[in-house]
């Protein structure tokens, strides 16, 4: 997609931007937190169903690097020993933690990957407060076991204007390599076949070349979807963008904004 093409749709973008942040309160009147999305919005995107046996996986190790994360910090302790900055992330895992990603690895399980329990349902399945939870989620986040997304809701509303308010988070899980290690060679994923890899490697660079070739319009379909309202937003703005730069010619228009 030419490069005009996205200066285009990030100056209208942007001017949406300014126009509806400036500097007046939250037209809900309601506390969203930064970074929130719209809850339907991004779903389709952010989850993902476990592989067989993935969710086990995931559990085992990080038992297995608790157990190594007390084994550390019992080794600074008793030996002064220099931990590496690993070594430091795994010595912070705690048992709350672990049994929080527990719970949410059960949920990714039960529901395809489409996991987002509110903190109190999280409370209700592991008997910890919602304070545990909290810590629990950003120590998970930096040990890079667990992602999170904030989500907000439409709710109904007395008056004529839409009303939002926040609701639970979306969760998904990972395996990273400084917690795989700790797996058994039994319980390791096995590698994919080369001739795997280079047909995925071939499928990245077809996929790079047509988007260097498509629409504004195609581009963002391709990378936002088509069923949100945010999808249908943005469509609407590159379709703008393409009838800008529509002529007869291949070059797009310079300056056309």
């Amino acid at each position: 997609m030419p490069a005009t093409s996205f200066q285009s749709l990030a100056s209208i973008a942007g001017g949406l931007a300014r126009s509806s942040h400036s500097g007046s309160p939250h037209i809900t009147g309601r506390p969203i937190h930064r970074s929130s999305k719209e809850e339907g919005s991004f779903e389709h995107l952010y989850f993902r169903a476990p592989g067989k046996g993935e969710t086990d996986r995931i559990l085992h190790a990080a038992r297995r690097a608790l157990d190594a994360g007390r084994r550390l910090k019992t080794s600074v302790r008793t030996k002064g020993a220099t931990l590496s900055a690993s070594e430091r992330l795994i010595a912070r895992l705690t048992a709350g933690a672990v049994r929080v990603l527990e719970e949410i690895l059960t949920f990714a399980r039960l529901n395809a990957g489409k996991v987002f329990p509110s903190y109190d349902r999280l409370a209700a399945g592991t008997g910890l407060g919602r304070r545990t939870i909290a810590r629990a989620v950003v120590l998970l986040e930096e040990v890079g076991l667990l992602d999170h997304q904030r989500r907000f809701k439409r709710v109904a509303d007395d008056g004529d204007r839409k009303a939002y308010r926040q609701t639970s988070n979306a969760y998904r899980t990972f395996l990273p390599d400084i917690i795989r290690r700790y797996l058994p060679k039994s319980l390791r994923p096995i590698p994919i076949p080369a001739d795997a890899a280079h047909r995925r490697r071939e499928d990245a660079t077809e996929t790079t070349r047509m988007l260097k070739d498509a629409t504004c319009e195609q581009y963002v379909a391709f990378t936002a979807g088509t069923d949100s309202p945010l999808a249908r937003q943005l469509r609407s703005l590159a379709r703008l963008v393409d009838e800008r730069e529509c002529q007869i010619g291949t070059a797009p228009l310079p300056n056309i904004l």
